[in-house]
């Protein structure tokens, strides 16, 4: 017996069950062949676009050059004591601060999509930096000094953020939604300024890393035991504020003196710190103890230059001690930089690529280990003032970068003099603009209430928790409210409402027969035909929501229609347990019965279905199957619009669209895009149009004498939707016209 490979075929066929009609439906082939092309031209776009700089940097021109010298000094006079200050809020040493800074601004330039993003220290990862160098310690007592940490944990976060860039996996960071990072981000600030008031006031004898509410009882505790450090931090807080105010005030009362002011303002940090300083210096600078303590904390020795450049040393207890913190460290690196860039580019007009973002955040921190520098990512506050500054092109970092080489060769001396009071006094000031205005949380509450849950969830974790904590927590609700959102759509049963417009023209469109919160309640619509259903659809069809999607169909049918078989001749002991039907004698139920419609059609708004899976279609098919087992006779089921050929493939799969349909309306045709040589000119066929059918939408195609259609003679005209599916539709009014055309052959079977 010969077994030839067509034999082979058909038995694999019958083995998977490949149906021997089918339909035209979209192949995998379909979809790879989209993929499969010339890689040379890809790889070339892909390696260019790694190096944004090569894009602007040929038209490079000197009225650039004056907006980016300009900010970036300005920059560079803020990044400075920001730098020193977020350095010491890590519990480093300060010069750590300006290596991250340096190399935050200089990297970031040749790999930026935002002219106006400013990289280096930042509170919230300086805070988390020195809780995870608390946490690593108290593992492993003494075994690695504070900057190791840091440097390491810099050098492995980068590298985790450059893959994800190089993998173009940016879009991860869109499952979080903007109320969760600003309830992180707020509650971070809260815990930074409660760390940071101790420092102001010179209070000590209590862990200031310690949950945010503990510090704040701890802080009011120990008001007492203020020193003298807050002769400093309070004036230096107070100064800042009033520096800032008065600008502002004086920039609305005199427009045109607008520009100078803002240059005062941004110079209030460098102006207050440089005053505090020269006092400290008067003060303590004959005032040292025999054991080489001074009357306050100052930051004493600040070493000049490149101390600490060496390759980063990752040993395996050290990445083993931080791999629990690891994802928090890597979630704020990132989350916060691609916030900030993207807020700017909507503020200025042009559309950052966050993939290329966190390929900029990764290499600079990567090659900021070799520096000795410390995680670094987006600053708010620098960024804007780089914005307000005139930037003109990412190249304002490179002068940024030269403004903090010059501080770190050539001031290091004068900073041995600056009180810490007085950087607590620039970290609380430049922290406090990160808590969310009462404007902008009472518009989470009027947009999505569920979204200021998660706000003020994230807050308060972080405030009686920790940060890491708080960022869980934030993320975790934003994707569980996701998957809600997907697993419990809406649904809704529609009705017909007939639409005048300002002309004699009228439209049908279709409504939820159940008042919606959204059209005005006294507009009257009238449900379709009896024995047609239309359901529409507000979310995807797919595995989560499925079973909530029969279920409404179902109990919609067992309620509004007319249940198909007879009971009253069923004995009780032949009925389904769980489907027994009316009860003997019951004339109440059999009459109220026989006045609902019989089920003809169920059409189905796909408009909203963009997917749909294996569960759903199986779920679809399920409620064919009840719902004809109730009205005891095949029910047609309609879709429309279809939006993808994956849904319709799948729809087909599933044996829906196919067959044979009991409609009477002509299929909806449309003129094919016409061409020289064969077609008809365009005029012609519109002429052809008006002659040949009143109204060409609803299908109504005139027959000639010969029992030809002008479809037949005039090959410009083709149906859209394609004739082998004749249960898919172009739009829901041609779908309901279909199911209630079909509605004689059920009166027929009546």
């Amino acid at each position: 017996m010969s077994f030839s490979p067509v034999k082979a075929k058909k038995l694999g066929k019958r083995a998977i069950g490949y149906p021997e009609h089918t339909v035209p439906v979209i192949s995998s082939k379909d979809w790879l062949s989209k993929f499969i092309v010339n890689p040379i031209q890809p790889i070339k776009n892909y390696l260019i676009s790694l190096f944004p700089i090569l894009t602007w940097i040929s038209r490079y021109n000197f009225g650039w050059l004056t907006g980016d010298v300009i900010a970036g000094l300005t920059v560079g006079m803020v990044v400075v004591p920001q730098g020193m200050s977020y350095a010491v809020l890590a519990t480093l040493p300060a010069e750590y601060g300006l290596y991250s800074s340096f190399v935050g601004v200089l990297i970031y330039c040749f790999f930026a999509t935002s002219k106006d993003v400013s990289i280096g220290p930042v509170a919230v990862m300086s805070l988390t930096v020195s809780q995870i160098i608390k946490r690593v310690d108290a593992r492993h007592p003494g075994e690695w000094e504070s900057p190791h940490i840091a440097t390491a944990l810099a050098f492995i976060c980068g590298f985790i953020v450059l893959g994800i860039g190089l993998l173009r996996l940016g879009w991860i960071v869109e499952f979080i939604p903007a109320p969760a990072v600003s309830g992180f981000m707020t509650g971070s600030a809260i815990n930074i300024v409660a760390g940071q008031v101790p420092g102001l006031m010179g209070i000590t004898g209590f862990d200031t890393r310690a949950a945010t509410y503990l510090v704040i009882i701890n802080s009011l505790k120990n008001l007492g035991k203020t020193q003298l450090d807050a002769a400093w931090g309070l004036p230096g807080l107070v100064g800042l504020y009033i520096i800032r105010l008065l600008c502002v005030k004086l920039s609305k009362r005199y427009p045109k003196h607008a520009r100078l002011y803002f240059f005062i303002s941004v110079l209030r940090n460098a102006f207050v710190i440089l005053v505090l300083t020269i006092a400290a210096w008067l003060y303590t600078r004959h005032r040292r103890t025999a054991s080489g303590k001074y009357p306050i904390k100052i930051l004493q020795t600040v070493p000049s230059g490149f101390r600490h450049i060496k390759q980063p040393s990752i040993e395996p207890a050290l990445l083993s001690a931080m791999a629990p913190e690891l994802p928090v460290a890597t979630i704020i690196l990132l989350l916060e930089h691609i916030a900030i860039s993207k807020s700017f580019g909507r503020l200025n007009g042009y559309k950052i690529n966050p993939n290329q973002e966190l390929i900029a955040i990764g290499v600079t921190n990567t090659i900021g280990s070799v520096f000795g520098a410390y995680p670094a990512t987006g600053s708010f506050s620098r960024s804007a003032l780089k914005s307000k500054s005139g930037v003109r092109t990412p190249a304002a970092g490179i002068i940024t970068a030269i403004v903090v080489i010059v501080a770190l060769y050539g001031l290091t001396s004068a900073f041995f003099w600056i009180p810490t009071a007085g950087l607590s006094a620039i970290i609380i000031h430049a922290v406090a603009d990160l808590v969310a205005s009462p404007a902008q949380v009472y518009s989470y509450w009027r947009v999505s209430p569920f979204e200021f849950v998660i706000w003020l969830a994230a807050v308060l974790v972080t405030i009686f928790s920790s940060i890491e904590n708080g960022i869980y927590t934030s993320i975790s609700a934003s994707v569980a409210l996701l998957l809600i959102r997907i697993a419990r759509p809406r649904g809704a049963f529609l009705g017909r409402v007939t639409v005048h417009g300002d002309s004699k023209e009228t439209r049908e469109i279709f409504l939820p027969l159940t008042k919606d919160g959204v059209t005005d309640p006294h507009v009257r619509i009238v449900p379709p035909s009896p024995g047609v259903v239309v359901y529409r659809f507000e979310e995807s069809y797919l595995y989560p929501n499925s079973s909530l999607v029969n279920s409404a169909l179902v109990d919609y049918v067992r309620e509004n229609t007319r249940r198909g078989k007879d009971f009253s001749n069923i004995k009780l002991a032949d009925r389904a347990w769980n489907d027994p039907g009316p009860r003997h004698g019951s004339a109440d139920e059999i009459e109220r019965n026989e006045k609902l419609p019989l089920l003809h059609a169920i059409v189905l708004d796909f408009a909203s279905v963009s997917h749909i899976d294996t569960t759903s279609v199986q779920a679809l098919i399920d409620a064919r199957t009840e719902i004809e087992k109730w009205v005891d006779h095949p029910v047609e089921f309609h879709f429309a619009p279809i939006l993808s050929p994956w849904i319709r493939r799948a729809l087909v799969a599933g044996g829906f669209g196919i067959g044979l349909t009991s409609s009477r309306v002509a299929p909806d045709i449309a003129s094919v895009v016409p061409y020289r040589d064969g077609r008809k000119d365009l005029n012609e066929v519109v002429e052809h149009q008006v002659l040949a059918s009143s109204d060409v939408e609803s299908g109504d195609i005139r027959k000639h004498g010969d029992g030809s259609s002008s479809v037949d003679n005039f090959p410009e005209f083709v149906p859209i939707m394609p004739a082998d599916t004749p249960f898919f539709h172009i739009d829901l009014a041609a779908a309901v016209r279909a199911a209630e055309s079909g509605l004689g052959r059920l009166q027929a079977l009546q």
